[in-house]
């Protein structure tokens, strides 16, 4: 807990349905302890890896099966029972009660997104409890010895399930490693968006420049080098070119055809011909992360690009594992014993409770993994993962394109906390 004399007894709580940034249900909770309460509220993903927890739906209308009403009821009845009367500042309690009580390894009991509500919104409410920031409650909670600014990674072109498929990469970021504060930073990410949304406008016309769901455009270029030559073009443009590199995530588990073990990019592709063309790409441009350049169950792929990138003198280049670990200790410990990845990318949805997405966090770290943490296709106003990448100290975030309000949220919570801590605020 992050001060053990502090106790506030859990008098309610209360989930609703509400809607996320696509429109689809999820689900809003709601803590009162004392005088105090708070709330907090739960992301969910497009492209979601198999292995995920459990976000409980209703698979009956309304909504076409997407609502969360059994979610809610769980949170209503069977988790405020659960809950009532104990401390909401000893959160590993809390989790780990929840965790018991649903019984199984994917959270299919409970529903991993009732649980997080109630995990998130306790935090919340035991960071207000304590008189801390939220991110301060989380350092302490994650005994973590410093706190950082995370460095943004903004994806400003959108393919795969996040925009009708094309290109079949997912997602095209823009890191600017050459920022020396997270309002640099954001300075030199809006800079280039508005300046790429001036260059598709000018090469390809004004319909590439709708938006995917995380922000960024969608101009529907099949070709990934096309898309490449586009980014360089808007990076000379705005004057950021030396301060700007690249990081993809292919979302591979997308193009993957499981029925002859074949990668569809631009062309169907064997795993070796695609670790090829991805140890070609990350020579012809400055990319410093890829994220899932392989199917969700091919870990073999996984560790021979890393032998492949070594033998190019680019053991340093940061492969992402995101639908190959879910956030999940005994996937992410198959991953370092295999040497399949360097960096976790961490979602708490696809856990279930924050405690375990800090246990994940903290293994990744002692495995001597980088940490990143995201966002979700299906975002909400709830700005909770940017105080968590600052808690965490990890240095790294996935935020989307700074465009639509529940991405935009999170730049701005971004932006408080680096002027609340002033001159102790670390970058990077």
């Amino acid at each position: 807990m992050a001060n053990k004399e502090k106790i506030a007894l859990i008098k309610k709580i209360v989930a609703r349905e509400l809607l996320d940034s696509r429109g689809n249900p999820t689900l809003e909770v709601e803590i009162q302890a004392n005088q105090d309460q708070a709330r907090a509220m739960v992301p969910s993903g497009a492209s979601t890896g198999k292995y995920e927890a459990l976000e409980l739906r209703d698979k009956q209308q309304p909504f076409f099966g997407k609502g969360v009403t059994k979610a809610v009821c769980n949170v209503n009845t069977t988790i405020q029972k659960l809950l009532l009367n104990k401390n909401v500042c000893d959160q590993t309690a809390l989790d780990t009660l929840m965790i018991t009580r649903d019984g199984t390894s994917n959270k299919s009991v409970l529903g991993a997104n009732a649980m997080l509500g109630v995990s998130l919104a306790s935090a919340r409410l035991s960071a207000k409890v304590n008189q801390l920031p939220l991110y301060q409650y989380i350092k302490q909670l994650a005994s973590v010895s410093s706190i950082n600014l995370p460095m943004p990674y903004a994806n400003v072109i959108n393919g795969g399930s996040h925009a009708e498929g094309k290109p079949a990469i997912q997602e095209f970021m823009i890191v600017p490693t050459g920022a020396r504060s997270f309002r640099e930073a954001t300075q030199i990410v809006c800079e280039v968006y508005q300046t790429l949304k001036g260059v598709l406008k000018r090469k390809y016309g004004s319909r590439t420049v709708m938006v995917g769901d995380e922000g960024g455009f969608a101009p529907h270029i099949a070709e990934i080098y096309e898309v490449m030559a586009v980014l360089e073009e808007a990076l000379q443009e705005s004057g950021h070119k030396k301060k700007v590199q690249y990081a993809l995530d292919a979302a591979a588990s997308e193009f993957y055809q499981q029925h002859n073990n074949m990668y569809r990019l631009e062309r169907e592709m064997t795993p070796d011909q695609l670790i090829d063309f991805y140890a070609q790409l990350v020579k012809d441009y400055p990319i410093i992360s890829l994220e899932d350049p392989f199917d969700q169950d091919d870990f073999a792929s996984f560790t021979r690009l890393r032998e492949v990138l070594n033998k190019q003198q680019k053991a340093k280049l940061q492969i992402v594992a995101d639908d190959l670990t879910v956030t999940n200790t005994i996937r992410i410990k198959r991953a370092v014993d295999e040497n399949a990845a360097n960096c976790l990318l961490l979602k708490v949805n696809q856990i279930g409770t924050l405690t375990e997405a800090i246990a994940a966090a903290k293994l990744a770290l002692r495995s001597k993994w980088k940490v990143m943490v995201s966002h979700r296709s299906g975002e909400t106003e709830d700005p909770f993962i940017a105080d968590l990448a600052v808690g965490l100290g990890c240095g790294q975030i996935k935020l989307g394109a700074p465009c639509r309000g529940e991405r935009i949220v999170k730049y701005n919570q971004l932006l408080r906390i680096e002027e609340q801590l002033g001159k102790q605020a670390r970058f990077g």
